[in-house]
């Protein structure tokens, strides 16, 4: 077991890109999937969407029973990354279209909360003065691996057996490497199981208005991400690039959706030396006016709405690792793991109404407009973060910077 901070980080910081690679895999796979098995366009979306219901319900769960306080959070990341190995391995054995595979990517999910949320309290326990950075430098890794899905897609796509199989491996890995990992001086001792520890989240309103800054972020962030490439390529082929949209686009939507690793550094530098709810403003502010403004550039020249894709793509997600810290700042440290844990559980069961949400919309009104509904969440979560920052709680984020 490594002793060192960055080691110890360095190894937390793989585990989770291992492990969460079976959730990133599902974006990547399903058009090699629906060309190789006959499913239907709903059973495809399904192979997504199940993971997302199945991290809400396996996140609930945690939180409900203080899971992530009440035991060593490596044995928690590794019983859960064995349990998401198991059932994404099982997807080889059943046929594609059969209704086992929603349920074992639905099992894929819930594990995801054992290891997610999890992963942010045990980099939690290093921090000294820069907490938004360490989060930060575990968003924006995951958020690579957001990316990788339109990177493969771009290069002809994968066998989805192969990448099935190869995310399963990456799982079993993980398990191994967070062992490695060392707890940091700022760990709690574990905590005696209280069933309404959860409800503290709203009871105190500090934790209260974090969260919701957090929800406004939230409705916006994975919207962008599921549907920015569809929306790239209808925009390159209304501008008469219909031969080669496809191609760009994906290149395009990886970068947009990568870029954001770097704001999530920028972010958490910025977070731990000039505050959080002021930063968390600020790229509320900046993502919220791009989900306005990118329709306006829709089938215009390809070079100006990649760039402001780009700014897009960084804000949305700069300020998503710093409402994580503030939950840690604010919360009791014995009840910092189900205080995480409760905070991504809202957060995702949101995205499941805006994702759905944008194409109905642009079915209706066109791509043109269709990222707009998106821009009351960061005004919503402006709002919250500024109420947070009047409040005398705010002392406690960022080490008195607010």
């Amino acid at each position: 077991m490594l002793k060192s901070k960055w080691p110890s980080l360095a190894a937390l910081a793989g585990a989770q890109v291992l492990a969460l690679s079976l959730w990133f895999s599902a974006t990547a796979v399903v058009p090699s999937l629906r060309q190789s098995a006959a499913i239907d366009e709903f059973s495809a979306s399904l192979f997504t969407s199940a993971v997302q219901a199945g991290f809400v319900a396996g996140t609930f769960l945690s939180a409900l029973f203080g899971i992530a306080d009440r035991f060593d959070p490596r044995r928690i990341f590794t019983l859960s990354a064995l349990v998401a190995c198991a059932a994404n391995s099982l997807i080889l054995l059943v046929p594609p279209s059969s209704a086992a595979v929603p349920l074992l990517r639905l099992l894929t999910g819930a594990a995801m909360a054992g290891i997610y949320p999890v992963g942010m309290k045990l980099a939690a326990t290093w921090a000294k003065g820069d907490l938004g950075l360490l989060v930060g430098i575990l968003v924006g890794a995951l958020t690579l691996g957001s990316a990788s899905p339109h990177l493969f897609n771009a290069l002809g796509g994968v066998d989805w057996r192969m990448t099935i199989g190869a995310t399963s491996v990456a799982a079993l890995a993980s398990a191994l490497l967070i062992n490695l990992a060392g707890l940091g001086p700022n760990v709690a001792a574990p905590r005696r199981f209280h069933m309404d520890a959860a409800l503290d989240a709203w009871r105190s309103p500090a934790l209260r208005l974090a969260n919701l800054g957090y929800l406004g972020h939230m409705w916006e962030l994975y919207a962008m991400w599921a549907w920015i490439a569809v929306f790239l390529q209808a925009s390159f082929m209304a501008s008469g690039n219909g031969e080669t949209a496809a191609t760009w686009a994906r290149l395009a939507a990886f970068a947009t959706v990568g870029s954001g690793a770097l704001g999530c550094l920028i972010g958490g530098f910025a977070a731990d030396r000039w505050g959080r709810t002021r930063v968390t403003m600020l790229a509320l502010a900046t993502s919220g006016s791009c989900s306005l403004l990118v329709g306006y550039l829709f089938g215009g020249a390809p070079g100006p709405l990649v760039a402001l894709c780009i700014v897009w793509g960084i804000s949305v997600i700069a300020d998503s690792a710093q409402f994580s810290a503030s939950i840690t700042e604010l919360s009791a440290p014995e009840r910092i793991g189900t205080m995480l844990t409760i905070q991504t559980c809202m957060g995702f069961l949101l995205t499941m109404i805006s994702i759905h949400l944008v194409p109905w919309v642009a079915d209706r009104i066109g791509w043109s407009h269709a990222f707009a509904v998106l821009a009351p969440g960061p005004l919503f979560g402006i709002v919250a973060m500024a109420r947070l920052r009047a409040r005398p709680e705010a002392r406690r984020l960022a080490g008195g910077r607010g």
